[in-house]
């Protein structure tokens, strides 16, 4: 049962409408990716093609981070994840119909996938910067637990779950169009929030340009070495295991254990479950003094379950290491989060956020590119374990290496999520 401290953030009538819409829409998500590796593999049955459509959805992605930052930082956030979220209705609208009626083929997907993946670059910024005007600074560490407990529960539980099932009995085609109508359910949540206009510091001041803007965002992450070394680390990490991870589990699951679309979803939703129970823990015990040693080894330690995907042999052994996955993933995501929103000038947030993003998933499109031929030279077992290894290594290793990350507590001892932890570090 959800805590009353984690449910907390729900009196806010607008979080809890941003957070009604947002939940379908992430069932949607989940509903998608099942769809997505079942269509791509019954289409051409190969790692490959599959690649090939996430490096196209990351690279739309990475493409329009930075330009959709500005635009969260200039322009309505609302309105920024209404358009944004109409162009990636459109998107799995137009896939569905090309499934249903037998038509689709791989170029299909990797077209409308650099669309699709171009809109969340401007949805993501907005949705990170929208959240603390959403609630008071009190009650973020709870407002981003309950975002790790929905988020999960949604797009790695519930959608992987019903598209499973969806796929299994209709197809991707319909599962696809169902997945669409998750789109309008939360584009009309969002548009019922109250518009909350924001006036930066220099509002006064002659209006600056979209590069500057840009600058100034960059300039930020690089005066910090939260911000920074955070960045550079989640780069390496994603490019370790996110493309093994997307392309090869399915690829395990349907392939090497013989297992159907169902199958897939159920390790997925072990996922979710793990994640909502790191929200559930970081809901009741809230942030730690070392909250960003904390983050490393979460998200550190975490990693190496993927390695362990590699020796499962049955469907109950990847669900356990995923559930592992995602309740580490889940804990340090609810820190990275309060320290983002509760450091960052409020004013700035679209465009930090979207240098956030941008760094994060610059390399997602080369992890997608080289895991179908790294997997053929290596073997798909050994680029599983390198994926887990290596990224844990990678993760660890920058906290270890870079001082201001391991005296972190000392140079901000404003806890995050207080109201003065905007403040300058000692």
């Amino acid at each position: 049962m959800a805590s009353p401290a984690l449910l907390r953030p729900l009196r806010h009538r607008d979080f809890a409408l941003l957070w009604t819409g947002l939940t379908a829409s992430l069932i949607g998500d989940g509903i998608f990716l099942v769809a997505v590796a079942w269509q791509v593999y019954e289409l051409s049955d190969s790692p490959a093609a599959l690649s090939l459509f996430g490096v196209s959805w990351t690279l739309g992605t990475v493409l329009c981070l930075l330009l959709g930052g500005v635009a969260a930082d200039r322009f309505d956030r609302r309105l920024i994840m209404v358009l944004a979220d109409a162009v990636r209705l459109v998107c799995v609208v137009v896939l569905g119909v090309l499934a249903v009626t037998g038509v689709i083929e791989v170029w299909h997907l990797v077209a409308l996938g650099v669309l699709f993946g171009g809109a969340e670059g401007f949805f993501n910024p907005a949705f990170g910067a929208l959240i603390p005007q959403l609630v008071p600074a009190g009650d973020l560490v709870q407002a981003n637990a309950f975002q790790e407990l929905a988020r999960p529960l949604s797009i790695r539980l519930a959608g992987p779950a019903v598209g499973g099932v969806l796929v299994g009995a209709f197809g991707p085609g319909t599962a696809l169009l169902i997945d669409a109508g998750t789109f309008v359910v939360c584009m009309t949540c969002v548009l019922a929030i109250t518009p909350r206009p924001f006036a930066p510091p220099d509002a006064e001041a002659a209006p600056t340009s979209m590069r500057t803007q840009v600058a100034e965002g960059l300039a930020f992450v690089r005066a910090h070495a939260w911000l920074w070394g955070t960045l550079v680390t989640a780069s390496i990490s994603l490019l370790c295991f996110y493309g093994p991870v997307e392309v090869l589990l399915p690829y395990l699951i349907r392939n090497d254990l013989g297992q159907p679309a169902s199958a897939f979803g159920a390790v997925l939703a072990a996922g979710g479950l793990g994640g909502v129970a790191g929200a559930l823990v970081m809901s009741q015990r809230g942030l730690p003094v070392e909250h960003v040693r904390l983050m490393y080894l979460a998200w550190g330690l975490g990693l190496l379950p993927i390695a362990g995907y590699a020796v499962a042999s049955a469907v109950w052994q990847l669900a356990l290491l995923a559930a592992v996955f995602g309740a580490c993933m889940s804990v340090g995501t609810v820190v990275w989060s309060t320290l983002m929103q509760t450091r960052v000038p409020p004013h700035m947030l679209g465009r930090v956020g979207s240098v956030d993003w941008l760094v994060s998933l610059g390399l997602t499109p080369i992890s997608f590119a080289l895991t179908a031929p790294v997997a053929a030279l290596a073997g798909r077992d050994a680029t599983l374990i390198g994926a887990g290894v290596l990224g844990c290594l990678a993760s660890l290793g920058l906290y270890v290496a870079v001082g201001d990350l391991r005296r972190d507590a000392q140079l901000w001892p404003a806890p995050a999520g207080a109201p003065d932890a905007h403040a300058r570090p000692a």
